[in-house]
């Protein structure tokens, strides 16, 4: 039987695939369990630059399987949350690739990468409303950054199914792509990132989420790695930069 996570490893790009696409990937205990240290230790190997969420079998994920609920709506959250902090809080830049439908645990997935690029016709929705059940906190704020607060009331009030238009148009997504499309660009996307300078990439996730206090640490770090003497030089010298940042230095 094939694995419900899986990954592998481009270049310096991670792929993780929800894999149970019988079930449209929708999400078990045992696969929220295991995104955490799956990613811990992504973010750990120095080979991996960036990180691409996406679905097997044309489908994003149709978010978490009914049957978590029946073993404990408050359990079935906290491993879900688990799983979004745990994403949310990837060091590197996080893209979602998203064909099919993107509801309820798949949003919340989405909503913690750091970009999300859609293809046309992908549905989005956050459906607690249709089963009595109370949206985490968490997941409700990050919704809101990322969508604005009415926008967010709509999806939570009405449960209701948004496609890729909308979604641009609230910001859900960044970028919507012709079928067939989208894996190319997402490629083509990531090798961008890679080549940009990782320690302006770490901390500029860092401040755009919010996280504050530590203007002195990145301060050191830019002083420390040598990295804008070299992204100046080659600017000047009209040659692709070299930066070696990949940590703490």
């Amino acid at each position: 039987m094939e694995p419900e996570l899986r990954h592998h490893l481009t270049g310096a790009v991670a792929t993780v695939v929800i894999d149970r696409p019988a079930k449209r990937n929708a999400m078990t205990a045992a696969m929220w369990r295991a995104l955490p240290p799956l990613l811990d230790a992504l973010a750990a190997d120095p080979a991996v630059r960036a990180l691409v969420l996406t679905g097997a079998g044309g489908t994003f994920c149709a978010g978490a399987d009914i049957a978590t609920l029946r073993e404990g709506p408050e359990e079935a959250q906290r491993l879900a949350v688990a799983a979004e902090e745990a994403l949310a809080a990837f060091p590197k830049p996080t893209l979602a690739a998203i064909r099919g439908h993107c509801v309820g645990g798949g949003t919340q997935l989405a909503a913690a990468c750091d970009l999300r690029f859609a293809e046309e016709g992908a549905l989005f929705g956050v459906t607690p409303a249709r089963l009595g059940v109370v949206y985490p906190a968490s997941a409700t704020r990050r919704l809101a950054a990322l969508v604005g607060p009415a926008a967010t009331k709509y999806l939570l009030f009405s449960g209701e199914l948004i496609g890729t238009g909308r979604a641009l148009r609230t910001g859900l997504v960044d970028e919507v792509l012709p079928a067939g499309e989208l894996a190319e660009r997402v490629e083509e996307f990531t090798r961008v990132l890679v080549s940009r300078s990782a320690l302006t990439q770490a901390a500029a996730k860092e401040f755009a989420d919010g996280r504050t206090g530590r203007d002195a640490y990145w301060a050191a770090q830019a002083r420390g790695s040598g990295d804008t003497a070299e992204g100046v030089a080659a600017f000047l010298e009209c040659r692709a930069p070299r930066f070696t940042w990949n940590g703490p230095v």
